[in-house]
């Protein structure tokens, strides 16, 4: 196994992890991309040593990983001790990309003061409210969310400010809650200590990784991200040598939080690895997709030793087991 993959693979917490609740994972990685949640959640209990969907379902529902737009712009899970400083620190540039579109759908200043005072109002005591509720109430109150991509926008922009967050799932249905009723106060970050902070997470749980890595998984300049390094470097680590086979999920952060995915794409393209895909010793063999039967169906991009057929009816048994009695219900 190459050297440096095999270090990914250790840092990733895909060959050997200790981790055994999902707030802990999304704690190392410092955010996890989650625009997909139940691939998301896979993504999670894949580096936790046995989970099942319903637990990191739980933990979610509970308010123990919280996912919201933070980085890029996309969604992530982040953990209440790291939103605000996370926020702090990502949402004025996630908002400078998102600029052309607030223009587009008519969005400034005045737009998102009322639409946050609506918000503020409608779920305030506790109250964890869906998207489809929220539109109606604001549509009521004379701001037309009849498109979708502009209530999307409201919300995004509501998340950024740090208004709203994630509440519990009703159903399959997404809520929506204050983040100050949902989140304890937390002691907040100084620029650079959240720049470091931040970095620190990153190269722990993605490296090796390069300073345009960084950049493109956080979203930061790159004078930020050279500041942020400067502070505390990029941790050495050693891998271990042992042959596996993980299904990851899509945007798996294995292959979405990196500019340059070539080390570890195989011979599939660096779109395919952003999808479901199999790797062998951390490198991609293949995309796969599950079944109406609940069976594994592998497209596997080279032939398949013995020992790796193997390996792969391992994976695809964890998943089956991760999946347990809630897949049944769909």
């Amino acid at each position: 196994m190459n050297g440096l993959v095999s270090v990914r693979l250790n840092n990733q917490k895909l060959s050997s992890s200790k981790l055994r609740r999902a707030v802990d994972v999304v704690r190392w990685f410092g955010a996890v991309q989650a625009q997909d949640f139940n691939a998301a959640k896979w993504a999670l209990a894949l580096r936790m040593r046995k989970a099942t969907e319903g637990a990191v379902e739980e933990a979610f529902n509970k308010g123990e990983i919280l996912r919201t737009h933070v980085m890029r712009p996309t969604w992530h899970f982040v953990t209440p001790e790291d939103i605000r400083w996370l926020l702090q620190l990502t949402a004025a540039r996630v908002n400078q990309k998102c600029g052309p579109n607030y223009r587009k759908f008519e969005l400034d200043a005045a737009v998102f003061k009322r639409s946050n005072k609506i918000f503020m109002k409608a779920l305030r005591d506790g109250k964890h409210l869906t998207r489809p509720v929220l539109k109606s109430i604001l549509n009521a109150d004379g701001i037309d969310v009849t498109d979708p991509v502009r209530l999307a926008h409201i919300l995004l922009r509501a998340e950024l400010d740090g208004l709203i967050c994630s509440g519990p799932r009703t159903g399959k249905q997404f809520t929506y809650a204050l983040l100050e009723e949902r989140v304890p106060a937390t002691k907040p970050l100084e620029h650079d200590e959240a720049l470091a902070e931040l970095a620190r997470r990153y190269f722990r749980s993605h490296g090796p990784a390069t300073l345009q890595d960084f950049v493109w998984w956080s979203g930061l300049t790159v004078e930020d991200a050279k500041r942020g390094i400067a502070q505390v470097g990029t941790p050495r680590s050693t891998g271990t040598e042992q042959s596996s086979a993980h299904l990851l999920p899509a945007f798996d952060e294995y292959f979405v939080a990196y500019k340059d995915r070539q080390m570890t794409a195989g011979s599939l393209s660096t779109w395919d690895v952003l999808g479901p895909t199999l790797i062998i010793d951390g490198i991609a063999a293949g995309t796969w997709k599950r079944a109406n039967s609940g069976t594994i169906e592998l497209n596997s991009s080279r032939i398949l030793k013995t020992s790796e057929k193997l390996a792969f009816k391992e994976a695809a048994d964890r998943y089956s087991a991760y999946l347990g009695d809630i897949s049944r219900r769909r």
